[in-house]
């Protein structure tokens, strides 16, 4: 049981996080507007892939959690 309450915890800090985040991401300016982010706009027709800032995004959060899980 000590291991579901563990991950229960992570698992509700890593909500707590990414709601953080969410509020907080209009203001990063960067964020989502990196060069190699694909932006098509055909008249009324826009089709938009943060591609770049997916990647920085990853890369961030991996070193983070590898902080945190290496034993």
């Amino acid at each position: 049981m000590q291991d579901l309450g563990r991950f229960l915890i992570v698992l509700g800090a890593a909500a707590v996080l990414i709601g953080v985040l969410l509020v907080l991401a209009p203001r990063i300016p960067w964020l989502g507007r990196l060069p190699g982010d694909v932006l098509i706009r055909r008249g009324t027709f826009t089709f938009y892939f943060p591609l770049v800032t997916c990647l920085v995004v990853s890369i961030i959060l991996t070193l983070i959690l590898n902080l945190f899980w290496r034993r």
